[in-house]
């Protein structure tokens, strides 16, 4: 688990010229820089010295502290108007002896709910970090733990043959470090990795190597780490190695709804305690007798500690949540990847680096991301298991059988049947004019608004001495000052809204004397000195914070003929043309129209007509002519012969006479 050292808590100077003895309240509390009174580091050396004095008197009676708490208990303590502590004045030695017995004795007290809250917030304040910062600080983390092996790496001057090889095994041992893919002390894991990195950075290439600068060396050095990841993941895939590498999809498919499992019972359990712890105290509220008689168990601090539960676990799961969505994406990428891999090599074999080295590394990188986030969720279900230490002060305060007593006629609403009974008795703006109102259907981001109190009314928390009720901001969002109230009612709206800054001072008070309430609230502003780690870009950010869009420009545009057009060739806008229409229509349904023509009147409209001028045209045509002379048509007859025994001809001449032809 990745953690923050210990953040004290800063201290302000005392006055000069006074006794050792004696410290400025101003040095204990650090409120205003300004009103320093002594340097910078005399003042953190006598908060110290009370930080330590009180650490040392919890030990005394068997409770180890942190630093972190014993200083948000000084504060704490100094912060609650019933302790007499004055700022404005200087502490003498029997103050200081006050603050440190009033701290020790409110850090032995393991019965009371307050201090539970106020250690889980400490707790979840020193190992919370956001998704971000994390994965920053456990990359830099691994980065500082293979800089020695890096640098007998790019130090190194080999010449002879061993020296060589003894270079070669440590680029080896270098590259399943930073790869996390198996231990380099494992034969078997050592040769598969020993195998992929020659064949893409041989032993014989080391005089090269050697010979670059020592930046150029690093970047190689975590080039081929890539590479290599990437050829083992890929064999794993293939089943032709992998060895000592983990299913990491697999697992994080079976730790994340586990994880998510488990949460959601617990976050529903704490919900059903503040329920019930929410039902008593306005059974409390109708019956100021009860409140005597219920003093002594603390329904309101158990109350804050539940709720603070409560909303420790629901960022925990957004932050589940989160990992689950970038798991899946990042399984479907990894399928993606080897796919494609697997299409260029197929049964080749050689293919060009240019083609399968970007997909080495993408895969490379992909592995990396899985680590990441099981190293993520192994920190948050830590982080959950530790947080439930936090909460035993409810079974030794509250047993079952004590519960059902204070229960008995009291119906226990959720928060969700809260805001469904007030759903629809709405602000109404008009009635509150100078203030601004916002609704769900005239703000754009209206999900997205900072709450003040996390969301809890603002009004009931300020007139019942600390009950925390959800506010519903379906009814309307009252915006002050720039910030923004939600109530659990239209009257308890209106009641704030009459006079907002008394509600809030009031708040501020109770605040004082309930020091957990600062972080469950969110009360950072206000008390700057006990802003949580977590809390600090925040309040830095303030001005940086979503403002509610209640205007916007838009523009519409309408699409020419966006159906085909259907033109009525027989519409008429004119009413009187279509009185004349139907009323022709209806006289001539009994009529009959007759139409003749004469003569003379055919003559009597106006003829026109049009004739191409006249032209001159010539032709030419060609005659044929021919002559010949009759053809001899001579026949002779009887040569056949006949009866006779001489043959006698005769010629018959057929010629046609050359005036016939």
């Amino acid at each position: 688990m990745v953690t923050r050292p210990a953040r004290r808590a800063p201290s302000c100077p005392e006055g000069p010229g006074k006794d050792p003895g004696e410290e400025s309240l101003d040095t204990a509390l650090a409120l205003d820089s300004g009103q320093a009174r002594m340097p910078p580091t005399q003042a953190e050396s006598v908060i110290k010295n009370i930080i330590r004095e009180i650490g040392q008197e919890c030990a005394a009676h068997g409770e180890i502290v942190s630093e972190t708490l014993v200083a948000f208990m000084v504060k704490a303590v100094v912060l609650d108007p019933s302790n007499g502590f004055n700022m404005d004045r200087t502490l003498i030695k029997s103050d200081v002896q006050k603050l440190v017995k009033h701290c020790v004795t409110r850090l032995l007290d393991n019965k009371n709910p307050s201090l539970d809250t106020i250690k889980m917030q400490v707790y979840f304040d020193m190992n919370y970090t956001s998704r971000e910062e994390f994965l920053e600080e456990h990359h830099r983390v691994l980065e500082s733990r293979l800089g020695s092996v890096m640098r007998e790496i790019t130090d190194n001057r080999a010449c002879a043959r061993e020296e060589l090889e003894s270079l070669y095994r440590k680029i080896v041992s270098y590259v399943l470090l930073r790869s996390g893919l198996g231990s380099p002390t494992d034969i078997k894991i050592v040769r598969e990795a020993t195998a992929a990195l020659q064949s893409v950075f041989p032993q014989a290439e080391l005089g090269t190597f050697l010979t670059l600068s020592k930046k150029d060396k690093e970047r190689q050095l975590k080039e081929l780490t890539m590479i290599v990841t990437g050829i083992r993941l890929f064999n794993r895939d293939c089943g032709k190695g992998g060895e000592g590498i983990d299913d990491l999809p697999a697992i994080l498919h079976e730790a994340i709804p586990a994880t998510t499992q488990h949460i959601d019972s617990q976050l529903q359990i704490s919900q059903e305690q503040a329920y019930r712890y929410t039902a008593i105290l306005e059974k409390v509220r109708q019956n100021p007798l009860m409140s005597v008689q219920l003093q002594p168990y603390m329904l309101k601090e158990a109350l804050y500690n539940v709720r603070q539960y409560e909303i420790f676990l629901q960022i925990i799961l957004s932050d589940i949540i989160t990992c689950a969505q970038e798991v899946e994406m990042m399984i479907k990428k990894l399928g993606a990847q080897l796919e494609q891999l697997k299409m260029i090599v197929k049964s080749k074999t050689a293919v060009p680096t240019s083609q399968v080295f970007p997909i080495f590394i993408a895969l490379s990188n992909l592995w990396t991301s899985f680590q990441d986030e099981t190293v993520l969720i192994s920190v948050l279900s830590n982080l959950t298991s530790h947080l439930e230490a936090f909460l035993g002060a409810h079974e030794l305060l509250f047993p079952e059988k004590v519960l059902r007593g204070l229960l008995d006629g009291v119906t226990v609403k959720t928060d969700v049947c809260r805001m469904r009974e007030q759903m629809e008795d709405r602000v109404n703006a008009e009635d509150f004019r100078k203030l601004e109102w916002l609704f769900p259907e005239t703000t754009a981001n209206f999900d997205k608004l900072l709450l003040q109190y996390r969301g809890f009314c603002a009004y009931t928390f300020a007139t019942t001495d600390g009950l925390l009720l959800p506010g519903n901001s379906a009814i309307g969002i009252l915006k002050y000052k720039d910030k923004y109230y939600t109530f659990n009612s239209r009257d308890a709206a209106y009641s704030f809204a009459e006079n907002p800054e008394n509600y809030i001072n009031l708040i501020t008070e109770k605040a004082k004397k309930n020091a957990e309430l600062i972080q469950l609230l969110e009360l950072h502003q206000q008390f700057e000195t006990l802003i949580p780690y977590s809390q600090v870009s925040r309040v830095k950010d303030v001005d940086k914070h979503i403002k509610p869009i209640t205007k916007c420009e838009s523009g519409t545009q309408t699409d020419t003929h966006i159906l085909p057009p259907t033109i009525v060739r027989s519409y008429e806008w004119n009413e009187w043309e279509l009185r004349r229409k139907a009323i022709k229509l209806a006289n001539l349904r009994q009529k009959v129209t007759h139409s003749v023509q004469t003569d003379l009147s055919h003559m009597r409209r106006e003829n026109g007509s049009q004739v191409y001028s006249s032209k001159d045209a010539s032709t030419q045509s060609m005659k044929e002519g021919s002559t010949r002379v009759p053809r001899p048509q001579v026949y002779i007859a009887g040569l056949r012969g006949g009866r006779a025994k001489t043959t006698c001809g005769v010629k018959v001449n057929l010629t046609r006479a050359i005036d016939e032809t």
